[in-house]
């Protein structure tokens, strides 16, 4: 199994934090994944600490994979670079900061050891209460389309936390929207091709959510108009 994450403009000390999280993700599924390895793909970061966060993350975790280029190209490109890469049976894929608890992580990467096909995180009502307003309304408002506009199996097409197998890495590689709304591509590209099985997943304590400005909403905006027809 390999862990796929993106990362842009990294702070201080976060080299540390993935692989300790890695670490004790990669122990929690080591009974029965083989060996699991870690792809970081840097999406153009731009930051002053990005040359030393990299060379702490290959001192510390030697196997590392870096997958690099020069311009920002957002969360979806970022993913698909490190996924084409990706040379296991087994993908899963998160973000930088590792937002979900190793139990989470845990019961995702089970439940495609189980299923195959894809395997999607699915936030419990509590995450509600620890996000901003305004994220919060636009995480429902995109729930209930999915329920009752897009007819999707999958009531989170958001959550960050997503594992599959080859079959779903084909449909992975298909998607085309470089930003957020890749996730839902994603799983309307699935649908009907191979089992979606959601997962209920959790935050670990102390994660920071980052703002959503006005350009990305538009960006967004335009992709979901983009998916609406052509479904």
């Amino acid at each position: 199994m390999n862990v796929i994450v993106p990362c842009y403009n990294p702070p201080e000390g976060w080299a540390e934090a993935l692989v300790g999280r890695f670490t004790a993700f990669r122990e929690a599924v080591s009974g029965w994944a083989g060996e699991t390895g870690l792809i970081v793909v840097n999406d153009g970061s731009l930051s002053h600490t990005t040359d030393q966060n990299f060379k702490r993350l290959s001192e510390l975790l030697p196997d590392i994979r870096i997958v690099s280029y020069p311009l920002n190209r957002g969360k979806g490109h970022a993913l698909r670079q490190g996924v084409a890469a990706s040379d296991a049976d087994l993908h899963l894929v998160t973000d930088a900061d590792f937002p979900y608890t190793i139990a989470s992580m845990q019961q995702v990467a089970l439940a495609l050891r189980d299923h195959g096909g894809i395997v999607a995180g699915n936030r419990d009502t509590a995450y509600y209460d620890r996000v901003p307003a305004f994220r919060r309304w636009l995480s429902r408002a995109l729930r209930w389309m999915l329920r009752n506009v897009l007819r999707q199996p999958v009531g989170d097409s958001q959550c960050g936390l997503k594992a599959f197998d080859n079959q779903g890495k084909k449909i992975f590689l298909e998607t085309t929207i470089d930003r957020f709304l890749f996730d839902l591509e994603f799983l309307m590209l699935a649908n009907g091709r191979v089992e979606v099985t959601p997962v209920p997943v959790e935050l670990r304590e102390g994660v920071m959510f980052s703002k959503v400005g006005w350009k990305i909403l538009a960006t967004e905006g335009r992709n979901f108009i983009w998916l609406l027809l052509r479904r």
